[in-house]
């Protein structure tokens, strides 16, 4: 059963369109949410504002008066979304703000930039020090060979578009609380282009690119990490129409060393030292990221937590020459196991310092390494 319109509005079947605007306007300054916030209210509004859409439009008019109802059994039109005037109170702020007016953009044409594209590549900590040359296989928009980007069959040509007459966009009149607005918007028959290929490419179907799989060659240079990006111009997606490709960006996934770990161009690795040797001092040999093995010197009396620094022996500075260091941080083993005769020399070297003895130190002591103090350390900056 179709709606009853007018008795929605509380006019006659037979009112002119003031007296539809009238009731209207006078029912809208009552049920308007932002005068009424009951529910109720808003719902009535929803209704009110669906009626005279209908209303106000004549072929709308004409077919509630024979019976129907121009909006079916959904019950869409603007009575669906806020406000109800015509497309919504958005195309109406559209209008008047921006985006929409009547003056209209012009058309967009058919050849467009083409999009940025992002790729991800895994680079080991040797690459990203030492810079490598990558092959990585791309999924992209490339430039049809048929058409050579025409995005036409042959020797035909694009013609102009007779929904939109090459403006790329169309103009509606709404109604509205505030009066008639006029909108436009993308042509739907050409999408904005102003121009349509009746006869298009076999191959591209008009696009003027196709999707293709390529190998592109990028050059790492030495001293890159995890998130830095690199930017190859002119390599990402070709345009629709043939326009100008964007650029590819190939991001970095640095992956996790078994030694080394990266602070910039720093690295830092730990070095297990006995406890024996700590006391009277060792080398120890590393083998490094760039430099081969390199000695590291431990002096006699290393407390646990010490580091040895190798100056120089780092990363490389991205496009400079400058290294970074390499830290060596030493842990102190102490033996949880021991024979007799390990036993007894520990014995005796402990007769030996009879004055070295267990202790609680203050907190506020300078006299201790031990882990308060590093702790007060790192949190007072003392």
């Amino acid at each position: 059963m179709a709606r009853d319109y007018y008795a929605t509005l509380g006019v006659d079947s037979k009112a002119t369109d003031q007296e539809i605007k009238r009731a209207y306007r006078k029912l809208a300054r009552e049920l308007h949410p932002d005068v009424n916030p009951d529910e109720a209210a808003q719902a009535r509004f929803k209704e009110v504002s669906t009626a005279y859409e209908v209303l106000s439009d004549p072929e709308k008019r004409r077919i509630v008066d024979l019976g129907g109802d121009p909006l079916g059994a959904s019950g869409g039109g603007a009575g669906a979304g806020f406000g109800g005037f015509g497309g919504g109170l958005g195309d109406v702020f559209e209008a008047f703000f921006g985006g929409g007016g009547a003056a209209g953009r012009g058309p967009r044409g058919r050849v467009q930039q083409g999009a940025d594209s992002l790729l991800r590549t895994k680079l080991t900590l040797d690459e990203c020090a030492t810079g490598v040359t990558k092959q990585i296989t791309v999924d992209t928009a490339i430039l049809c060979d048929l058409c050579t980007g025409s995005g036409t069959h042959g020797d035909s040509k694009p013609s102009r578009c007779e929904t939109c007459g090459g403006a790329g966009e169309v103009q509606t009149v709404q109604r509205s609380f505030l009066g008639q607005v006029m909108t436009s918007r993308a042509c739907p028959t050409c999408r904005g282009a102003g121009e349509v290929i009746a006869d298009p490419c076999g191959k591209c179907a008009g696009d003027g690119r196709v999707r293709s799989r390529r190998d592109i060659t990028v050059k790492v240079p030495a001293g890159v990490a995890g998130g830095m990006r690199i930017r190859l111009a002119s390599q990402g997606e070709v345009g629709p129409g043939g326009g100008p490709a964007g650029d590819l960006y190939v991001e970095v996934i640095e992956q996790q060393h078994e030694v080394f770990v990266r602070d910039g161009e720093d690295l830092h690795c730990t070095v297990r030292v006995p406890m024996v040797d700590a006391a009277l001092g060792t080398t120890v040999t590393v083998d490094t990221i760039l430099d081969g093995s390199q000695t590291i010197t431990v002096d006699a009396g290393t407390q646990p937590g010490a580091q040895a620094v190798l100056r120089g022996h780092g990363m490389p500075k991205l496009r400079s020459g400058v290294r970074g260091d390499l830290y060596a941080h030493l842990e102190v083993v102490v033996p949880s196991r021991l024979d007799g005769k390990e036993t007894k020399l520990l014995e005796d070297f402990r007769s030996a310092r009879e004055r070295d003895v267990a202790e609680v130190v203050s907190s506020g002591s300078k006299n201790t390494g031990g882990l308060f103090s590093r702790l007060r350390e790192a949190f007072t900056g003392r």
